[in-house]
């Protein structure tokens, strides 16, 4: 965060947000539930700094708070109709809202084809290494969102003052 921000308000914001995606990746992995407890103020903590205007206009923020959350309940709902079973649970939905708080609306698809991208490679790693993969097994997907929701809100403020 310092190697992008410097030493900045911005930057101690943004090591707060990947320390909370952390915790939030390993106890998805551990338990697969995204705690509320976490995932709320990760978006009004989202919302907060960019009111203050660090990463994003604060219309970009509540936008991309929105958008990730209902992005998210309406392929989960889907998915629901179709396999008759969750797939998408409601803590994926929050923190999807909160990496868009954050980073804006516009981030948003890369961040969810990253995540796809970070959690089928470690899937088809357990694969790799023997583990039997069984269809109705749940993959957590907050580790994959973590990961590309923090790269991108580091590395999308270098990629965009560039062009």
């Amino acid at each position: 965060a310092v190697l992008t921000y410097g030493a900045t308000p911005e930057a101690l914001a943004a090591a707060c947000f990947g320390w909370t995606l952390i915790a939030l990746a390993f106890i998805d992995l551990e338990t697969g539930y995204l705690p509320d407890a976490l995932t709320l103020p990760l978006i009004a903590g989202g919302l907060a700094v960019n009111a203050a205007a660090f990463y994003v206009p604060l219309s970009d923020a509540l936008i991309g708070g929105g958008v990730g959350f209902v992005a998210f309940w309406g392929i989960g709902s889907a998915f629901e109709r179709l396999r008759g079973k969750e797939g998408l649970g409601q803590g994926d939905k929050k923190l999807l809202a909160a990496i868009g708080a954050w980073g804006g609306w516009t981030i948003l698809p890369i961040v969810i084809f990253l995540a796809a991208v970070a959690t089928l490679g470690a899937v088809a790693v357990k694969s790799m290494r023997g583990r039997d993969m069984n269809m109705d097994e749940p993959i957590p997907f907050g580790p994959g969102l973590c990961v590309a929701g923090f790269l991108i809100l580091l590395f999308s403020v270098r990629f965009f003052s560039a062009l």
